[in-house]
């Protein structure tokens, strides 16, 4: 099922720590949005970093609808990857994903949030613009599969009170119910 456009305000979203269970799911919507999509393999080894790394899955009902992962390095966390299944595109699962990778961030000592970009999608920047994130940089040719560019974004300041508030309002404005559950690292 996909929701419709007047039934995303009953949409009812479960976000959970990706599981080695999810890793089908999660490579099926990987192979749809990625010309490069990441291994089985890649993503066990990040799911046993859980000091470092939180990886989250989005699903609605027993349907795994898309995933986001956020890497710790001192006080910077950055987001790996994130992707939402192009059936649910537009629905808010993408807000809802990097609302809780920002705030798994912020949870564990991040004072800066940075992630990578392709320079031609620009639906994903405007999101990331409405999260506090600004261009400040770009790295050539670092997509391997085209030589794409990469846009390098950054938000800082995100223990400060606005970006709490922030990141409420962004909340606040998805419609239907998100339930969280944070990953437990060791």
């Amino acid at each position: 099922m996909v929701a419709t456009r007047h039934s995303l305000g009953s949409l009812e979203v479960h976000v959970v720590p990706m599981r080695r269970r999810h890793l089908r799911s999660v490579l099926r919507i990987e192979a749809q949005v990625y010309p490069r999509p990441w291994s089985y393999s890649l993503f066990v080894s990040e799911l046993a970093l859980r000091s470092t790394r939180a990886y989250l899955v989005a699903k609605v009902g027993r349907e795994l609808v898309g995933y986001a992962g956020i890497m710790m390095s001192t006080t910077d966390g950055h987001v790996t990857t994130i992707a939402v299944d192009p059936r649910w595109q537009r629905h808010g699962i993408g807000t809802r994903l990097l609302l809780a990778v920002a705030r798994e961030a912020i949870a564990r000592g991040a004072t800066a949030l940075t992630l990578e970009v392709r320079l031609s999608n620009k639906p994903a920047q405007e999101m990331y613009r409405r999260f506090g994130f600004r261009a400040e940089g770009v790295r050539k040719g670092y997509y391997a599969d085209t030589g794409e560019d990469a846009l390098v974004m950054w938000a800082h300041d995100v223990r400060a009170p606005e970006y709490a508030r922030l990141l409420d309002a962004l909340d606040r404005r998805v419609p239907g119910t998100t339930h969280y559950e944070r990953p437990r690292a060791w």
